[in-house]
Formats: structure tokens, C-alpha cells, sequence
């Protein structure tokens, strides 16, 4: 028994070499990673597999008129890999060709038939362990189980019974050992490109959201030619790549690598393949020159992936990754295309999410200044009328400060104004103010020097004018406003503070919530944007005591660079 061990150990090693070499061929390492195969893919590594199956058969070691084989290697490990459909297909080819070679002998039905039933039992296994080939227990028991039902079908098929006897106490443990360390050994072997290619794709899922994280910042401003062009230069560094091309539906947006000579930003596309995916919305792979079908017959790009960037599930644009070899593109190459493509679609939609939430923005700021305008225009100027029958000069301070506050009002199209000016469209709105409702009406005003601040206009004016209607005039003998400014270590305060009715508790607990409509649009409108602007921890900070007077408190982000760049502009 020993010396057949040996013998059989020495086959083994045949086979070993066999499965080393095909872990190193591309191909086969191709078909064994897929996800989903084909039918051809199950039919090429059902004859592979067969093959193996039948070389294991001519592994032989000749005994009492039969002999000891490693068979079940192939078909096990085939069944195990591809599944049910690979073992059937490579175990009946394995015991076809067992049944030929020795038709005539008492051996060739019991293991032509065991041979199925390994199949048939590796690819009951297949279920449960679904490529997780670590499983080693379920492989030796599936070994097992075809040796001993190899063993009983020889015991009642042979004729004399007695030679089968004699036969299997010769073969079962050497047969069942060896073949279990084979599948063993086999399946470890192919269980280092699961691993390779598992280490590869996280490299490449960390590549991935790298390259995302760099672009975020460029796609969030849409898609177009700047934008394009910052994008493909951060996948080219970063990508094993030959060339990187983003086009949108109609043109060239940015290329870069290979062929920059002709795929121009600005020009048409060079490939039909970019106006197929675009067409479909499906990727696709190239693998030769001729598929590619660029307009330039010299261009050195021969293989490819071309991905569509969808916003939704509308095609905006395309991703393309480009090789200089044909057949490059290997599975790596299009999880990536993909994963990339994904990602930037992403922020794309995001982007546009951005554009709609600033025009939103925008559009209530507009809003806001119509509500000012029509009703504080006409009380204005009955107020100026009134001035010039008296006191004429008073009369064109007020036209001056009437004209500076619409023409500030009118002029805001930027995102940010200097604190200065919000504070001067204030002063002006107030000197008016202060003519229409006389000694009813006192200002002050506490403002830190040296504060240089950026913040969204029309934030302050609205919260005096919500202080001077609905805390001062409802108090008989009037009242004063003050405003306040200083900076703290992360922030500009700004603070309107009026001594008049306040507010009772139960109205301001819902004062800025959506569905409070008690008090002013205006107060609501400017909490909205701050929360836009700078999220809930700058929302607007309302306090107030019944009959005694109300704060409000704005929260403006300091940015260092604020000042340094209001210096630089003031030493230039």
C-alpha cells in the first residue's frame, strides 16, 4: 500500500504542475474570476476540465487486473469551480473515456459510473460553498464520498465478486487519500487568484475613491471643458492608462495622453464606438484598433473601455480608458471604468442639485426684495414729500440715503457682500426710517473696528425692519434699536437688539419653524439661507422677554483668508 501511495504521489505531481501553469495563463484566470458565466465559458472549462479528468485516468497504477487512478481530481475540481453543469459536462467526459479505454474489464462500469456520481456530489457541494474555496472539510468529504461509493459500485458490479474485494482493500485508502490531497492542493493553487484579484480590486476600489475625492471639488461646478480637463489629468496620473477622454453628447470636453494630437477638446468625436454608448447607454469594451474605428487611421490607441456618464438616467457624457496594446482591458480595468463612471455621475447629479439649490436661493433673495421694495417705497417717499414743505435738506439726505439703499438693494448679484456694505444699506434704511417715525424711533450702534467679513446680503436689513414693525411701533412711547458686531475665535456675531413688546414664549418657540407663518417672512427667509449657507449651527439665535425687548443673534463663519485677502487688496 505504501509503495502505491508513493506511485500515486509521483502522478500527482503531473497534475500539480498542470494547475500552476494554468493559475499563470490569463485566460483561465479570466473565465475563473467571472461573476456570471457564459454557456461557452461552462463548456470550455467543462473540456479543460475533462481533459484534466483523463489525464488523471492515464495516471495509472495497473493492480489485479485494474488500476488506481486520480480521476476524481478533474471532475471534483471542475464541479467545485464552475458548478453543476461543468461537473456533469466534465465528469461524463472523464467516464466516457474510462469506460473506452478498458471496456472489457470487471472495473469499467463501477468507476465510469463513481466518476458521474463525484460529479454529481462536487456539484451538490458547489451550493454550499459558492467559490469559497477555504472549505476544505466539504472537499475532503466530497473525496471521500466518491471513493466509497467508487468502492461499493465495484463490490456489486464486479464479477468474480471476490476480485473486487481484493481490489478495493488494495485501492480505497491510497486512491481516497491521494486524490483528497490533489483537490486539496488544486484548489489552494487556484484559490491565490481569488486572492490576487480580490488584493487587486481593492487597490483599485481605493484608487477609485481617490480619484473621486479630487474631482469632487471640479465636478461640483458641472460638467464642461475646465472641469473635464482637471478630471482626466488627476485618472491619468493615477491610472495604469495610456490615454483618459471625457466627452459629453456631442463633442470632446478633454483628452489626455496618447492622441492628443486629434482627440481635441472642442472637436467632434474620432470613434463611432463613443456615439454607440451614447446611443445604447451601455459600456462597452474595445480590444482592437478596428474596433475602435477612429477617424485617424495612424492613432496608436488599440484597446478600451467607453462608459456613459448619466445624470438620473439621462446620458450626459462619456468616460473613455485607453491602452496602446490590444486585448489590454482586463476585468480590473472595467470595474474601475465603471466604479469611476458611477462616481461621477454621482457628483455630477450633485452638482446640479448645488445649481438648483443657489438658483432656489437666489430666487428667494429676489423674493425678498421685492417685499422690501413696493412696501417701503411708498411710505418712503410720502416721508420725503412731507420733509421737503419744511426742511429741504433733510429732505435731500433722505432722497440720497433712499437712493443708496435701493441702488445696494437692487445691485446685490454677487453671493457675498463685505460687512461694510450690509451695515451701510442698513444705516441708510434706518436714516429713513427714523424720518418717517420720528423720536419713536432711536438708533445705536456698537460695531468692533478691523472686523472683515464676508456675508450673504440682505441679512440684516430685513431682522431691523422685523424689530422696528413688530417690537418698537406697537409700543406706545417707542423705543431704541441697537446693533452690534464684534468677532469671537470662530465667528462674527451681529446682533439687533430691540427694547419693545418681545415676544411671548409659545410664539417664539415656533417662530422659525416651516409652518409658522405668525410674525414675518422676512425673519424665516434669512434663517432659511443662514441654515443653506452654513448649516443648523448658524441658524438665527432668538431671544426675547414679554414687554421687555428681543436679540437677535446672527452667527457669520470667520475665515482667516478673509482678512488677508482684504489686506493684500489694501497694499496693492
Amino acid at each position: 500500500m505504501a509503495e502505491m501511495v508513493l506511485a500515486l504521489f509521483n502522478k500527482l505531481g503531473v497534475i500539480i504542475i498542470l494547475a500552476f501553469i494554468l493559475s499563470k495563463i490569463e485566460g483561465f484566470r479570466k473565465l475563473i474570476i467571472k461573476k456570471k458565466m457564459t454557456f461557452i465559458d461552462k463548456v470550455i472549462l467543462s473540456m479543460l476540465f475533462g481533459c484534466i479528468g483523463i489525464m488523471g485516468t492515464y495516471s495509472n497504477i495497473p493492480i489485479h487486473g485494474s488500476f488506481a487512478n486520480l480521476t476524481t481530481i478533474g471532475v471534483v475540481v471542475g464541479a467545485i469551480l464552475g458548478g453543476p453543469v461543468v461537473g456533469l459536462f466534465a465528469g461524463s467526459i472523464a467516464a466516457m473515456h474510462r469506460y473506452l479505454i478498458d471496456m472489457n474489464g470487471f472495473t469499467a462500469v463501477a468507476s465510469s459510473i463513481s466518476i458521474i456520481i463525484g460529479a454529481v456530489a462536487a456539484a451538490y457541494v458547489y451550493y454550499f460553498i459558492k467559490n469559497k474555496l477555504s472549505h476544505w472539510k466539504t472537499v475532503f468529504i466530497t473525496v471521500v464520498i466518491t471513493e466509497i461509493a467508487q468502492t461499493l459500485l465495484l463490490l456489486a458490479l464486479s464479477r468474480p465478486s471476490f476480485e473486487g474485494l481484493e481490489l478495493a482493500k488494495v485501492t480505497l485508502l491510497p486512491m481516497m487519500f491521494v486524490n483528497a490531497l490533489g483537490i486539496t492542493i488544486f484548489i489552494g493553487i487556484i484559490e491565490n487568484i481569488y486572492s490576487e484579484y480580490d488584493c487587486i480590486a481593492a487597490g483599485q476600489a481605493q484608487k477609485a475613491l481617490k480619484i473621486a475625492n479630487l474631482t469632487l471639488p471640479y465636478f461640483r461646478q458641472g460638467l464642461n471643458y475646465d472641469v473635464a480637463q482637471k478630471v482626466v489629468d488627476i485618472i491619468y496620473d493615477a491610472v495604469d492608462v495610456e490615454a483618459v477622454t471625457i466627452t459629453n453628447c456631442k463633442e470632446i470636453l478633454a483628452h489626455k495622453g496618447i492622441g492628443e494630437d486629434h482627440h481635441i477638446a472642442g472637436h467632434s468625436f474620432q470613434t463611432q464606438t463613443t456615439r454607440e454608448v451614447i446611443e445604447t447607454g451601455k459600456y462597452k469594451v474595445i480590444n482592437t484598433k478596428e474596433s475602435i474605428r477612429c477617424n485617424q487611421h495612424y492613432c496608436q490607441l488599440k484597446s478600451g473601455i467607453v462608459v456613459p456618464l448619466k445624470e438620473r438616467d439621462r446620458i450626459v457624457g462619456t468616460l473613455k480608458l485607453y491602452k496602446t496594446e490590444e486585448n489590454s482591458i482586463t476585468s480590473m480595468d472595467i470595474e474601475l471604468g465603471l466604479g469611476l463612471a458611477q462616481l461621477f455621475s454621482t457628483q455630477i447629479e450633485l452638482s446640479k442639485l448645488d445649481h438648483q439649490k443657489k438658483l432656489i436661493t437666489e430666487a428667494e433673495l429676489k423674493s425678498l426684495q421685492a417685499q422690501i421694495n413696493p412696501h417701503f417705497l411708498f411710505n418712503a417717499i410720502n416721508t420725503i414729500v412731507s420733509f421737503i414743505q419744511f426742511d429741504t435738506i433733510k429732505a435731500r439726505h433722505l432722497l440720497i440715503s433712499l437712493a443708496n439703499l435701493f441702488r445696494k438693494s437692487l445691485s446685490h448679484h454677487q453671493d457675498m457682500v463685505d460687512i461694510e456694505v450690509e451695515l451701510e444699506h442698513v444705516a441708510s434704511y434706518l436714516e429713513i426710517e427714523k424720518a418717517r417715525f420720528g423720536d419713536k424711533l432711536q438708533v445705536k450702534y456698537d460695531l468692533q473696528t478691523n472686523i472683515f467679513c464676508k456675508l450673504p446680503p440682505l441679512i440684516l436689513q430685513p431682522i431691523v425692519e422685523n424689530a422696528i414693525l413688530h417690537g418698537i411701533l406697537p409700543k406706545k412711547q417707542g423705543g431704541c434699536i441697537t446693533i452690534k458686531s464684534k468677532k469671537d475665535k470662530k465667528d462674527i456675531l451681529l446682533e439687533v437688539i430691540d427694547d419693545g413688546v418681545g415676544i411671548k414664549p409659545d410664539k417664539l418657540m415656533i417662530l422659525l419653524k416651516e409652518e409658522s407663518y405668525t410674525r414675518s417672512v422676512g425673519l424665516s427667509n434669512v434663517n432659511k439661507r443662514l441654515i443653506n449657507l452654513y448649516g443648523e449651527d448658524h441658524k438665527l439665535q432668538i431671544t426675547s422677554r414679554f414687554n421687555e425687548g428681543t436679540c437677535v443673534l446672527i452667527r457669520i463663519p470667520y475665515i482667516e483668508e478673509q482678512h488677508t485677502s482684504e489686506m493684500e487688496g489694501v497694499v496693492a
